[in-house]
């Protein structure tokens, strides 16, 4: 059996653990929702570095992990390099998903909805140039979606016309070609997918990171054995908070019972 702790700021790393589950369902996995310190898009660059840093590297002393996933864009940006200069355990960071979107886009034009965090980072903008030579690549900031995720899954769902509003300057035609994909760069976004998909102006690919992120675990750990039982699973707010009815039903669902600490 592994052990893997997943970090996210809040709820929506777990697109990236439903896909890790299925792939290595004989983990052992504490998500961590920072929610002490939700959303990490408002935080200073310095200030995330130093709180992931820490909180990741006190939760290894105390779990041993055998790898740590950080189910987050926005900290995926800046926490990568100083994580694996501290840690000796491997690290999986959230890659926004724009070489897999250059390679599908038939018109060459696609968004990538993000945090403002996640589109200010000079590393977005770097895997652009590096993987999307020739696309016209709208960077689309949503400063409310993460929270509206947060929302969603808590019972309390925002109305059509903020999403709607807010998914619009992905939605981009010009010289005869129209937007027909988008990056989906929070790990929050894939929980308001089908609510996406039916407000968008016209339908396009939306782009998950989660099955890579599933893929790029199996290639450190391996696939595991078919025999082995499945593994449990502890959720921990760092606010200390008791979730919403309806995020404990979702929590529930997905075997995720509240861990101490």
């Amino acid at each position: 059996m592994i052990r893997l702790l997943v970090l996210d700021s809040g709820v929506g790393g777990l697109t990236v653990l439903d896909e890790i589950r299925r792939a290595r369902p004989d983990a052992e996995v504490l998500y961590v929702a920072d929610d002490a310190w939700f959303p990490y898009g408002a935080l200073a660059d310095d200030a995330l570095v130093a709180r992931v840093v820490d909180l990741v590297t006190a939760l290894c002393a105390e779990r041993r992990p055998d790898a740590v996933v950080i189910a987050c864009n926005t900290a995926s940006t800046l926490v990568l390099d100083p994580l694996r200069s501290r840690l000796p355990v491997p690290i999986v960071g959230t890659v926004p998903a724009i070489k897999p979107a250059a390679a599908a886009s038939q018109t060459k034009r696609f968004s990538v909805l993000a945090t403002p965090g996640t589109v200010a980072r000079d590393y977005t903008r770097a895997l652009i140039a590096s993987h999307a030579a020739g696309c016209d690549v709208a960077l689309v900031a949503a400063p409310m979606l993460a929270a509206h995720a947060e929302a969603e899954l808590a019972g309390a769902p925002v109305p059509d016309e903020a999403l709607a509003a807010a998914i619009a300057p992905c939605f981009v035609e010009r010289d005869g070609t129209r937007t027909d994909a988008v990056v989906l760069a929070c790990t929050h976004y894939p929980l308001l997918a089908e609510r996406f998909a039916r407000l968008a102006p016209w339908p396009v690919a939306w782009l998950d990171p989660a099955p890579a992120i599933a893929r790029r675990v199996v290639s450190l750990l391996g696939t595991g054995d078919a025999d082995t039982p499945a593994g449990t699973g502890a959720i921990r707010f760092t606010s200390g908070r008791a979730p919403a009815p309806s995020l404990a039903r979702a929590l529930a669902a997905r075997g995720l019972a509240r861990a101490d600490g």
